[in-house]
């Protein structure tokens, strides 16, 4: 009796990696064994990189909040400590937006926790 292969899945698998692979340069577009490690690792590099992302806009928020604060006379520390004492809840990403686009606002809530 012949040995059966399900060549069909197996079709459908390198397809989906293949697409996957479109745009990539050299053979990672279209030779499978390179494609396939290529894929793999972009894959892995995303799934990093999601929580990297998370990491690094809070920290760009950080930062931003810190320019915004010492813009009027307090570091971040001693800002974010007052915002916590007067029971200010507005989080560091909504805080990054009012010290970048809305100064005024920005310099309203400082005002107020001063």
């Amino acid at each position: 009796m012949p040995r059966s292969v399900n060549s069909v899945a197996s079709r459908a698998r390198r397809k989906k990696v293949m697409k996957h692979a479109k745009g990539y340069f050299g053979r990672r577009k279209n030779v499978w064994t390179v494609a396939k490690n290529a894929v793999e690792k972009a894959m892995l590099y995303s799934y990093r990189d999601r929580r990297a992302k998370k990491r690094n806009f809070r920290s760009l928020w950080i930062t931003r909040i810190n320019a915004g604060a010492r813009q009027h006379g307090m570091s971040y520390s001693q800002f974010m400590g007052k915002l916590k004492a007067n029971d200010i809840e507005l989080n560091r990403k909504v805080l990054a937006d009012l010290a970048m686009n809305h100064p005024e606002a920005f310099k309203a809530v400082v005002d107020k926790v001063k």
